[in-house]
């Protein structure tokens, strides 16, 4: 068992020390203008990173759904979220999409890679563009990667 809490600590220390670039943002109106958020649906990314230590493999496996992640982030900031756009809160309303953008390798892909996200905000009424947000993040698994890149791309909006 120390083995296994040695190797997760060093891959820890190890992915700390990779610099990510810096977030990058497009800001056209103030989100805090808005009340709603509508998310569009995103699937769930199973991940997981192993390794084997004499003879034994140890795994660790991680899900992440980034519609949910998102939306507990807005909640948090005081968003309502709605299920799907109601004519009566158009006004106030945003659709929040997300994509990824895609991948960096690290030396060389010796140490892995970054995954790079971004966040659209887009006026539900007018259908313009609030604001867009693009971050990377890296971490032991994909959906730690995704986690990461996500925080760092709404906290550059807020």
């Amino acid at each position: 068992m120390r083995r296994v809490c040695f190797l997760f600590l060093f891959t820890f220390l190890f992915v700390s020390c990779v610099t990510l670039k810096e977030p990058e943002v497009i800001i056209k109106q103030n989100i805090m203008d808005y009340k709603y958020i509508v998310i569009n649906s995103t699937e769930s990314i199973n991940s997981s990173a192993g390794s084997t230590v004499n003879g034994s493999y140890y795994s660790v496996s991680k899900t992440i759904n980034p519609k949910d992640f998102i939306a507990g982030n807005l909640i948090k900031k005081g968003f309502i979220i709605l299920p799907t756009i109601q004519e009566e809160f158009l006004e106030n309303t945003t659709i929040v999409n997300y994509g990824e953008v895609g991948r960096r390798d690290i030396a060389g892909g010796l140490m892995g890679y970054t995954i790079e996200v971004s966040i659209q905000f887009i006026d539900a009424k007018t259908k313009e563009i609030i604001c867009v947000s693009t971050a990377e993040g890296i971490g032991t698994t994909e959906s730690d990667d995704i986690r990461e890149a996500i925080t760092r791309a709404l906290n550059v909006i807020f």
